[in-house]
């Protein structure tokens, strides 16, 4: 059977003994249509709000939004403002930096990172912490976003979120 480089055999290519590293830095820029959703919900950031879709047959609210409930397979029928405070389902304190896709700067370790559902919504976003004590987070304490002084419609118009009080409730 003939294929590969030149018509040779695949059996008689050879390939080194060692593997073969290119060491290059690629600069990639690029635009994408965010879609009616994301599109909706980042004209909410930039004015200080939280909006996700909402199913009209089992009444979940969706953040991030999405067209079709994951549950029932319906589309979504509007929008529900959830928020701004909300519940930590999930955290960790982060000891690896890593290049920051949305600012493209690195992020000073550590930093906390946890898993929120704003009050109202029946799904999770994960966003940074201000808190980065790890006595200090746990799950079921209650949080609130700090927004950026100018916001321009992205995921970087919510700096963060930080600490307001303990878990309530038997949430913890």
């Amino acid at each position: 059977m003939r294929g590969g480089r030149g018509g040779q055999r695949v059996t008689e290519l050879r390939f080194p003994d060692e593997p073969v590293f290119v060491d290059q830095t690629l600069t990639l820029e690029y635009t994408y249509g965010a879609g009616k959703e994301a599109a909706h919900y980042l004209a909410a950031l930039k004015e200080g709000r939280f909006e996700g879709t909402h199913c009209p047959r089992c009444d979940r609210a969706y953040l991030p939004p999405r067209p079709v409930c994951g549950i029932c397979y319906v589309e979504c029928d509007g929008w529900v403002e959830v928020g701004p405070e909300g519940t930590i389902t999930g955290v960790t304190v982060v000891e690896v930096p890593f290049v920051d896709p949305i600012t493209g700067k690195q992020r000073e370790v550590p930093y906390g990172f946890a898993f929120i559902r704003l009050d109202g919504a029946s799904t999770n976003i994960f966003h940074f912490m201000n808190e980065t004590d790890r006595t200090k987070l746990g799950v079921g304490m209650r949080v609130r976003p700090r927004f950026a002084a100018e916001r321009t419609g992205s995921l970087a118009d919510v700096e963060g979120f930080e600490l307001i009080g303990p878990a309530t409730g038997g949430e913890a």
